[in-house]
């Protein structure tokens, strides 16, 4: 498996994760597990994604079979949106490592960038009567960033990084820090290509990881059925005809291809699947490359703003959020 180095650590990052996004515990436990006898050592989840406890069951399996040891794993979480304030953070990183019987996380990200107040018995968020979130309009960056740092001293956490965070937002936390931001989590794919934000996290040698690096097939269903979205609104990459002829050139599929431009433009790809035909499928990517002509070609795929999928306003309301990130039209 390719790594990348952090800017700080030092620490070798898997350039291939496995997204856990949407998988229910009884799904992802045995698909964690297959993952890792593939050669994937890089895990991505969250607070948010409720299946922790069954990826740390997995994990903790294949160290105990011997397949391997707790330095050969990179395991990326997320402080959640409900855990948005200093006072909080210390809690749920140490709730989120009970549930995935670890010592340390490898990568701890915060989440999102704005904060919700929570049900302190369900950890869920607090909804009020008209259906709007209840928005925690004091989110303190610099604040929560300072106790992360502080968990990083005393090694519950190895590298800290964001997700979702704007430019304006990472240069805020950067010009406060003593540990700069090392990682940095967005949804990128060919047809939201993010690529100012790219060079911003270059030039402050942050690493980009891409979620939803295949357009997020999977979340159509899933925001259709719940939020109600326009099935319209979720784009077939993997069938566009410039894709499928790249990949008739190299003999691979549309979502190897998809994940190889990726990998080839410097970025960390986590593409989720429980399938064990599609996580090995997904994993080899690495015995080709595209040619400058064909990635000029996916360069092109690229909508702009006009790409984005995941804009989080399924959370009615939380574009009044004062930390909310992105422009809307």
């Amino acid at each position: 498996m390719k790594t990348v180095k952090l800017s700080q650590s030092s620490d070798l990052m898997p350039t291939l994760g496995l997204g856990t996004w949407q998988a229910p515990p009884e799904v992802i436990e045995p698909a964690v597990y297959k993952a890792l006898d593939l050669g994937y050592r890089h895990i991505d989840t969250a607070f948010n994604y409720n299946n922790e406890e069954a990826i740390g069951t997995a994990v903790k399996k294949w160290l105990k079979d011997g397949k391997g040891t707790r330095e050969d794993l990179f395991i990326t979480t997320k402080l959640p949106h409900i855990g948005n304030r200093a006072s909080d953070v210390k809690k749920f990183l140490k709730l989120q490592l009970e549930r995935l019987q670890l010592d340390y996380i490898d990568l701890y990200l915060i989440h999102v960038p704005f904060g919700f107040f929570y049900n302190t018995d369900t950890l869920t968020p607090l909804i009020k009567s008209d259906g709007e979130y209840d928005l925690d309009v004091e989110t303190d960056h610099i604040a929560i960033w300072k106790v992360m740092e502080e968990c990083q001293k005393d090694g519950l956490i190895r590298n800290l990084g964001l997700s979702n965070f704007n430019e304006q937002q990472i240069k805020k936390i950067i010009d406060a820090a003593i540990i700069r931001p090392q990682v940095l989590q967005v949804e990128l794919h060919a047809y939201f290509q993010q690529v100012e934000l790219r060079k911003f996290c270059t030039d402050h040698e942050i690493v980009v990881t891409a979620y939803a690096p295949l357009g997020s097939p999977g979340a159509k269903d899933h925001f259709v059925n719940k939020y109600n979205y326009s099935p319209d609104a979720f784009p077939d990459l993997l069938g566009h005809p410039k894709v499928k002829e790249i990949s008739k050139n190299h003999n691979k599929t549309t979502a190897q291809v998809l994940l190889r431009f990726l990998i080839q433009e410097n970025i960390v790809v986590i593409p989720k699947s429980t399938s064990e035909a599609r996580i090995k499928e997904n994993s080899e990517i690495y015995d080709f490359e595209i040619s400058k002509e064909e990635i000029n070609e996916l360069r092109k795929l690229d909508k702009g703003e006009n790409g984005r999928i995941f804009n989080f306003l399924f959370w009615k309301g939380v574009e009044r959020h004062p930390e909310y990130p992105f422009k809307l039209c």
